[in-house]
């Protein structure tokens, strides 16, 4: 599997394999084993934590709920689940513009432009009705290349109290 077929697959699912935004995270850890733990979110709470299976990026709610995802492609290579990934761990990144959208089209993925995140030396892209977004970065005098790849969250609100200090 090709990862321009991954990405655009994600973005017209809305998940990657059992990773998806409100999956339970005994189930994605159930099936891709133990993540690498990035950290926290914020300096002054401990949760919501990030946590990364290659360049696959989750954050989990204190709930335990998978609350965003994001793949990053600004890297040399995309490490992804191989079980999620056809089989195929590693990716080429280097992704253009033009690919991504071709990509998109031939999934049937509708998509805009998303001026609020288009400025300087990005443009943003989003997908319609999952509202996976797609970053570029604009190298100086070149074509865009994707930087990252995200499925935003529902809008969870988490339902387990807050520990008082």
């Amino acid at each position: 599997m090709e990862i321009l077929d991954v990405l655009a697959t994600m973005a017209k699912t809305g998940r990657l394999g059992p990773a998806f935004s409100g999956a339970d995270w005994h189930d994605v850890t159930d099936a891709f084993g133990e993540p690498f733990e990035i950290g926290t979110t914020s300096r002054r709470r401990k949760w919501p934590r990030l946590f990364g299976y290659g360049d696959l990026e989750l954050s989990v709610c204190r709930c335990r709920k998978v609350s965003l995802i994001c793949v990053q492609t600004w890297r040399d290579v995309v490490e992804l689940p191989a079980s999620v990934a056809g089989g195929t761990d590693t990716f080429p990144s280097g992704l253009r513009y033009a690919d991504v959208v071709s990509a998109l089209d031939r999934a049937g993925c509708s998509w805009e432009p998303c001026p609020s995140l288009t400025f300087g030396d990005q443009s943003t892209l989003v997908v319609m009705p999952t509202g996976a977004s797609f970053t570029f970065e604009i190298p100086e005098g070149e074509a865009p290349v994707l930087h990252g790849m995200g499925l935003s969250g529902d809008g969870h609100v988490c339902s387990v109290p807050t520990p008082s200090s």
